[in-house]
């Protein structure tokens, strides 16, 4: 019997050796125990201190034991679901999911084609496009509104998307109160603590700086999440020749001491707490040292940090989707590409900022719709080949024989729409079809299935009384900051 019968290769992208693999993660270590990390928290020196942690001030220098024991610690699977239960995320090393990112300063108006300051609304909007988006898996807000509080944009955002999405949200904040706020929003959607604290549906999104820096108020808002069980993005990054060194090993072993050494500052506080760490390690452009979003840099870089993260056991946020274009063009579609295809090849698990422009300070749900294009045809690339006994037809073939055709068969009748992937946007039409059909460009496609969908697409309604105490929670936290 043949004990190989069913053979299935996923496609993969590697970019570091065991070896090197290895060399950077052993780098990180002497490099968080020789140089260390600025910890702004003061009950994170506490906890360190106990740990066993040398805390100079607040430059805390970290013993190999620390890390590894924060490692161990982190749950190797754990689930985020969606309002609608169907959405359910399993964060998992190689389990790729796709979604946009958060505080884009400014915004392309739907209607109107214009960059203009993000604002109240778009958030809701972003929100609806990725819940119709068959291949966006998670929301985040793509915007940064700034026409309420500045302290209480993030809660306004998360309201708008939790009631526009039965998907998964990743929600950010500046502070604890926020936190909170959020929170109370997430259980009047949920209906109740016992139904959100079963199915959580966010997870917070958090930051660490670069070079080797945590802050005071990112540290407290995690310890917040982290007590009462809320999944936990924590991400960061360097940029090669701006906050980490110019050559790629030096921004792994900054990126990387960046994430571990918060990992272990996170389990010192809830062991086992379920945390995805991220990178978005860049090169800066070296005529306008801006950190270049769409350089092959950024996608080599993130690669290899999937590399050892999968040798680490450990989830990861990496990045795609995104372009240093300005608008909706033949760059945005060439960055984002080469993004999405070695993003999911790589194996990152959470892959975020799709729909940004100009180094994620535009977004753009024209972008989102595009995107959802490529990571279609990267998801088919990502499922390879099957080789079994059924898929390689030699009955078929026989039967057919030389000369035969092959569209007529049953066989190719039962298999086809599993097999050959079918476009939404993408045009295969022969010319005079094409041109009888409106001559559309793919542009045009992509504005019209915009337009299309933020008309007709309608999300899981949120439970009765909803509404009103999100409301509720919103004039509380106007009240607080006035």
């Amino acid at each position: 019997m043949d004990a190989n019968y069913f053979v299935y290769q996923t496609p993969q992208f590697r970019v570091l050796s065991d070896q090197q693999i290895e060399k950077v993660y052993q780098a990180t270590l002497e490099c968080l125990h020789r140089t260390g990390v600025n910890v702004l928290n003061a009950e994170a020196r506490e906890l360190l201190a106990a740990a066993g942690a040398h805390v100079d001030g607040v430059r805390v220098r970290f013993p190999p034991h620390i890390i590894q024991d924060g490692v161990a610690a982190n749950p190797r699977s754990f689930a985020l679901w969606g309002r609608d239960p169907n959405h359910r995320m399993q964060i998992v090393p190689d389990r790729v999911y796709f979604g946009p990112g958060p505080t884009c300063t400014y915004f392309i108006d739907p209607q109107t084609g214009e960059r203009r300051k993000s604002r109240r609304g778009d958030p809701g909007l972003t929100a609806l496009i990725c819940d119709a988006l068959d291949n966006i898996d998670y929301v985040m807000s793509l915007s940064l509104i700034d026409d309420v509080h500045h302290r209480l944009a993030p809660v306004y955002e998360f309201a708008e998307m939790v009631a526009n999405t039965g998907k998964p949200v990743l929600a950010w904040a500046y502070s604890v109160d926020n936190v909170s706020d959020i929170y109370q929003i997430a259980l009047a959607a949920a209906g109740g603590e016992e139904a959100f604290r079963a199915r959580p549906f966010f997870a917070l999104f958090s930051t660490f700086q670069a070079p080797l820096q945590h802050t005071d108020d990112e540290l407290a808002s995690v310890f917040w999440a982290a007590e009462r069980g809320l999944p936990i993005i924590y991400i960061g990054g360097g940029t090669a020749g701006l906050t980490s060194p110019v050559t790629g090993a030096g921004t792994l072993v900054i990126s990387l001491a960046g994430a571990l050494s918060g990992l272990a500052i996170i389990h010192l506080k809830q062991r086992g707490a379920a945390v995805c760490l991220g990178c978005v390690p860049e090169a800066v452009d070296l005529r306008t040292s801006r950190p270049a979003y769409g350089s092959p840099e950024m996608s080599l870089y993130s690669a290899a940090m999937s590399d050892i993260f999968r040798y680490l056991g450990l989830p990861l946020m990496g990045t795609a989707g995104a372009s240093e274009a300005k608008v909706l063009d033949l760059q945005a579609a060439v960055e984002s590409t080469v993004q999405v295809i070695l993003s999911g090849l790589s194996g990152a698990t959470l892959v975020h900022d799709v729909g940004f422009l100009d180094c994620a300070d535009i977004g753009s749900l024209e972008m989102l719709v595009m995107n959802d294009e490529i990571i279609a045809m990267a998801r088919r690339i990502m499922r390879g080949i099957e080789v079994s006994d059924d898929t390689l037809m030699l009955d078929l073939i026989d039967q057919v024989g030389p000369g035969g055709e092959f569209l007529s068969t049953r066989e190719t009748a039962k298999r086809c729409r599993e097999e050959i992937w079918t476009p939404t946007l993408t045009d295969r039409s022969a010319w005079v079809n094409w041109e009888s059909a409106g001559a559309q460009t793919m542009h045009d496609r992509i504005r019209a299935k915009v337009a299309e969908l933020l008309a007709n697409h309608r999300p899981p309604p949120l439970p009765e009384g909803a509404a009103e105490r999100i409301q509720a929670v919103l004039e509380a936290a106007e009240a607080r900051v006035k």
